[in-house]
């Protein structure tokens, strides 16, 4: 058998290899499978609590499940985290470096790293109360407003970590959003939602013959069986919204599951233009276009998914 004193290595070299370089050696492979095992646990937690919701009977997830997706996340990510500092904590040990040696450069590249990395620490800290807090989770239907940003992002929570969220818009586009620039966060999937529809109306028109119109649309739909389980209560006729120069628009309430009012908002909307056109009633060519207002418990919107 060839050993490194048979190559020409000097005799403490051969004896650091087969010691202190063969420890080094096995943290690494070691760290490496703990990470790679921790990260196959964290993916097989979410992926039941996944298949947990699509083989229930319930149209949409719970905040608990959505809280439970984002926090197995995070716990992974720092898990996978702590497991390679201390991986370099222990070679950087083997090459010599004393635990207590380093306190003193730690501190300097603290120091250093504490100007330079503000923001990370920023993003870890906000990520830290949106988990904690439960502000949103996997799955959330959100509008986020970004520090700097003119446009909100807005889309379906992918994501959650410590320092960035996820959100996939409409288009398919992944938006990644530091947690310390989030502003402020708009949770149109919480709870309960409300699709709002604006229906314009020809000033000349019959305005009490319109609102019996929309009530008898409201209640159809609440007995429709296909609609009815996205519904928490029958759509309600608020009445005249706002009055315009030709048109009046008359607004269509409805309480919906979360994140299901973009659905009864099409729906609605349909129902709305078939049952005012026998009746001899024009709709204005904006009701193609009229926003459903998504709502949560505390938010108002007047666009549209």
């Amino acid at each position: 058998m060839v050993t490194a004193l048979s190559l020409g290595l000097p005799a403490d070299l051969e004896g650091w290899l087969y010691g202190s370089g063969l420890e080094i050696v096995l943290y690494i492979l070691g760290g490496m499978l703990t990470a790679r095992f921790i990260s196959y646990v964290g993916s097989r937690i979410t992926a039941r609590i996944d298949s947990n919701y699509q083989h229930s009977d319930a149209l949409v997830r719970t905040e608990a499940a959505k809280h439970r997706h984002a926090l197995a996340q995070v716990i992974t990510w720092v898990a996978v985290t702590l497991v390679y500092v201390l991986v370099t904590i222990e070679v950087l040990r083997r090459f010599g470096f004393a635990a207590s040696g380093l306190v003193a450069p730690a501190a300097v590249l603290g120091a250093a790293l504490g100007f330079g990395a503000q923001r990370v620490v920023q993003d870890i800290l906000a990520g830290f109360f949106i988990i904690t807090e439960r502000q949103y989770g996997f799955g959330d239907v959100v509008q986020i407003a970004v520090t700097g940003s003119a446009e909100d992002a807005e889309g379906t929570v992918e994501d959650v970590t410590l320092r960035v969220t996820r959100v996939r818009s409409v288009d398919g586009e992944v938006i990644t959003v530091p947690n310390g620039q989030i502003v402020k966060v708009i949770n149109l999937s919480k709870d309960w939602a409300r699709a709002v529809v604006d229906v314009p109306i020809p000033s000349s028109a019959d305005l009490n013959r319109v609102n019996e119109i929309l009530r008898s649309v409201g209640r159809e739909a609440f007995e429709d069986p296909q609609i009815r389980p996205l519904l928490l209560d029958e759509p309600t006729v608020m009445g005249v919204e706002s009055i315009e120069v030709d048109v009046v628009n008359v607004r269509l309430v409805a309480r919906t599951l979360p994140g299901k009012q973009f659905h009864v908002g099409r729906d609605l909307r349909v129902r709305v233009a078939a049952a005012l056109r026998p009746e001899g009633i024009s709709v204005s060519p904006d009701l193609s276009t009229a926003g459903v207002a998504p709502e949560s418990a505390s938010s108002d919107r007047g666009d549209e998914r």
